[in-house]
């Protein structure tokens, strides 16, 4: 029989079966069906399928979406521009980079000038080539502090783009030895004279072209037949995000068959969506965490010793249990983890209620303090809200919780309100982490945490090559943020995803963001 199950394999490896004849003929032998199921995946695994629609139930959607990629904020416009974007570069699993538009990169000895080559042959959706005019456009765009674009921050060191030839040329202010890894922000997508002419146009070179966009219902696309790495992606001819902020509902769709694939799984249900026949939990460790935050120029939060108080009279260890169920690991209150390779661990912060209510005396701060939460922050985040309520209680600090609907809750709470949970999926780069959230400048500084001695640390580690001695800044601003920044961090999640792997192939779990970092829908296929 192990003969006949190998030659099997073989005719599958090589795509000369379907998988209807695969589990036919093992169960002829005598297989299992749960036993023939897990032999399939793996003989499929590895032959992309094309044709069907491939569908996806999301959380993280809004009715104030937009196409601009410089707008990208939440998990649906984030999943979708992997589908319809193309980009310079991309990030592997194992956070190495990969070239796409890009062909090659060089820098000068001082890491202050770079040089991308852009690749020949790939085709916008319009039919025009790409070219190194609409990189340099596209870079110009998001770096302009009129753009509002989610990379602003990252992009502040460039103090020039020249397209020159087949060639983008940046100069920077400050050395930057990190800088190819920034182009792999998610809101760059590359477009046609660099979205200046129509941002919203949903024009680029990936895998599917946009054929439905109605923000916060449900978003599609087509294959787009020229595209250049048609064997890596875009297997299925019709792709589709179906817009589910409700926990409940999403795991009925997927149960249900409405859709393969659904992101944010809630960790209390985890073992009970493992018992689903079909269906395989997607869990990985990596960047991602879960914050409170608090905006450090705004009262009462304008108090160190407030913030303090509030960071002690936080729980993590039952925060981590009954929130994430141990699907995650402990925070320490700034936004860096052992996932980043130049990380140091600090002394970790403890719950210390008495401490705490010693702070929040000083402080001389009375009253309620209003937190505000939602479904959609991140998985159980409301329940995460009420149990801090409880822990902040014994230190004598009240809290008020107001639970906010999750549509605009991105757009009018997140960013505007001085006390909110949040969820950030962290970055390539310590650099670029800090760059996007906390440095003084950044749009999407979502504690106001502004200290020119921070940044002036973050300059020097950003132009800094030896790298025990980059290290050593990024320990201390790590202190700095931790000990006064408006960022408490209960813990940083696991990434958790479902899909239907008796129906679907391809899934592979990233370290870099849920759902495949966005490429689930692009390079998941449908089963034969």
């Amino acid at each position: 029989m192990k003969t006949e199950l190998d030659h099997l394999a073989e005719l599958a490896g090589q795509g000369r079966i379907s998988r209807r004849d695969f589990l036919g003929r093992t169960a002829a032998l005598g297989v299992s069906a749960a036993l023939a199921t897990t032999l399939a995946g793996k003989a499929f695994a590895q032959t992309p399928v094309k044709g069907g629609t491939l569908k996806a139930g999301l959380q993280g959607g809004e009715s104030t979406n937009s196409l601009d990629p410089a707008l990208n904020l939440s998990q649906v416009t984030f999943s979708f521009g992997k589908l319809w974007g193309e980009y310079l570069v991309r990030l592997t699993p194992d956070n190495k980079l990969v070239n796409l538009i890009a062909e090659d990169i060089g820098a000068s000895k001082d890491a202050k000038t770079w040089t991308i080559k852009i690749r020949d042959g790939i085709e916008f959706h319009n039919g025009k080539t790409v070219g190194a005019e609409d990189v340099a456009a596209t870079i110009e765009r998001h770096a302009d502090e009129k753009s509002k674009s989610g990379a602003l921050g990252i992009l502040k060191n460039i103090k020039g783009v020249k397209a020159s030839g087949k060639e983008v040329i940046f100069t920077l202010g400050d050395a930057d030895a990190d800088f190819p890894y920034l182009m792999a922000d998610y809101h760059l997508v590359i477009q046609p004279n660099g979205g200046k002419d129509n941002p919203n146009a949903g024009i680029s070179a990936g895998p599917y072209k946009v054929t439905v966009n109605q923000p916060g219902v449900r978003h599609g696309g087509e294959r787009f037949a020229n595209y250049w790495r048609g064997d890596k992606a875009g297997h299925a001819d019709q792709v589709e995000i179906v817009v589910i902020n409700d926990a409940t509902a999403r795991l009925a769709a997927l149960q249900g068959g409405q859709v393969h694939m659904i992101n944010r799984v809630e960790p209390k249900v985890v073992d009970l969506v493992k018992r689903i026949p079909g269906v395989t939990i997607e869990n990985v460790s990596g960047k991602g965490y879960y914050p409170f935050n608090m905006f450090c120029d705004t009262a009462p939060f304008d108090n160190n010793d407030l913030r303090m108080a509030l960071k002690l009279a936080m729980d993590r260890e039952e925060m981590l249990t009954k929130i994430l169920r141990g699907y995650g690991s402990v925070g320490n209150d700034f936004p860096i983890n052992e996932a980043y390779p130049l990380f140091t661990a600090i002394e970790q912060r403890k719950f210390d209620p008495e401490k705490a209510a010693a702070l929040y005396k000083k402080s001389g701060h009375s009253g309620s303090i209003l937190l505000r939460t939602s479904d959609v922050a991140f998985p159980g985040a409301v329940d995460a809200a009420q149990l801090y309520q409880q822990s902040a209680a014994k230190a004598g600090i009240k809290i008020e919780i107001k639970r906010e609907p999750g549509d605009g809750y991105w757009s009018e709470v997140w960013n505007k309100q001085p006390f909110s949970l949040s969820y950030w999926g962290g970055r390539a780069t310590q650099d670029q982490m800090y760059s996007t959230g906390y440095v003084s400048t950044a749009d999407w500084n979502d504690t106001r945490f502004k200290r020119p001695e921070f940044d002036k640390m973050l300059f020097a580690a950003r132009g800094e090559l030896d790298q025990a001695k980059r290290k050593a800044i990024y320990h201390d601003m790590a202190v700095l943020m931790r000990d006064e920044g408006g960022l408490i961090v209960p813990f940083f999640n696991q990434f958790i995803d479902a899909a239907a792997t008796n129906k679907i192939s391809g899934f592979a779990k990233s370290p870099i963001g849920e759902m495949m970092d966005g490429y689930a829908l692009a390079e998941c296929w449908l089963n034969a």
